[in-house]
């Protein structure tokens, strides 16, 4: 599913999906396949996202791998000289030039696996994913499991009132919810 040509190596895979669905649990999956190739790996994630930790990009599950923390989407473009596969884990939370830099290292021969929140918490596509989405090679969405119905879900449902767009949280500020669910609930 993931070959591309020799002539042109680089390419742009999306993981998307809501909260608890396991995009960075396959992000890891995919950075950890190519670290056993021997291919040379760089993953990212923004500054903000100290949630488990602050250098590690780290699953629900507990699972982690290293990573760098960067400020800006162009931090990314300066760190990557040498490498074949760049991961970048929470696009969702970085400007909106994180396609152009995607595009870049594509361009570049790179292959670049993003993960990141398809839609934000009222249900409207979130910062740059949607460029993202539209220019990759690849896209995987993944789905959670409804909270209230057991359907699949693919809406993450703010349990707090904060009106911010973005509010780092867990299972105690966010539950995954089905359409349905998630359109009963934003009416209460």
């Amino acid at each position: 599913m993931f070959l591309e040509s020799a002539k042109n190596p680089g390419w742009i895979e999306i993981i998307c999906g809501s909260m608890f669905s396991g995009k960075t649990e396959e992000l890891i999956r995919r950075m950890r396949r190519a670290q056993f190739a021997n291919q040379k790996v760089e993953i990212f994630k923004p500054l903000i996202d100290v949630r488990y930790s602050s250098t590690e990009v780290v699953s629900h599950d507990a699972n982690a791998i290293r990573s760098t923390p960067v400020e800006s989407s162009s931090n990314i473009l300066l760190l990557t000289g040498d490498v074949e596969v760049v991961g970048i884990d929470e696009a969702q939370f970085f400007d909106m030039h994180l396609a152009e830099v995607c595009k870049a290292l594509a361009d570049r021969g790179i292959r670049v696996i993003i993960a990141g929140l398809d839609m934000d918490y009222l249900g409207k596509p979130f910062g740059p994913m949607p460029a993202l989405m539209a220019m990759a090679e690849y896209v995987t969405k993944v789905h959670a499991i409804c909270m209230r119905c057991g359907n699949l879900a693919h809406h993450s449902h703010r349990l707090t009132a904060s009106d911010k767009l973005v509010v780092l949280g867990e299972k105690d500020t966010y539950e995954p919810l089905c359409r349905h669910c998630f359109n009963e609930a934003r009416k209460s």
